[in-house]
Parts: C-alpha cells; structure tokens; sequence
C-alpha cells in the first residue's frame, strides 16, 4: 500500500484522489499513519434497503422506553 506523508498529500491531493486503487493510500504524519484514504466501492446504493425484510422493530423507535416522573 501507498503511504505519504500529510504536507505531500496537501500539494498533490486532487491528483492522488483521482489516480487511487483499489488498495487506497496511507497518510503519515512525522512518519505515523493517520489516515487511509479508500475508494467507495460501485455498489454502495446496493445497501439502501438491504435488510427490509429480515429487521423487525419492536417498539417504538422514538422511546428510551423508561418511564419517568418529571416533577420527582
């Protein structure tokens, strides 16, 4: 995997984004990793929707439910 250091990557940033693989690339700071920039993979809409039928919701979502006395 690619690494660079963070002042590089700040010069050559648009280029790097548009030239990353599949592996992506490593930004180091003083020579310790800080961030991996990765590429979104193609088929990311695929996940809007996924589990519609396999998740139940019990409950109502908007409720911790505790119930409690707010003059105590």
């Amino acid at each position: 995997m690619k690494t660079i250091g963070a002042a590089k990557f700040k010069e050559h940033c648009l280029g790097l984004i548009d030239d990353l693989d599949k592996e992506g690339l490593i930004i180091t700071k003083n020579g310790k990793p800080v961030a991996k920039i990765i590429p979104l993979s193609e088929d990311r809409n695929s996940q809007i929707g996924k589990f519609k039928n396999d998740i139940q919701i019990l409950g109502s979502t908007l409720s911790t439910g505790i119930k409690w006395n707010a003059e105590s």
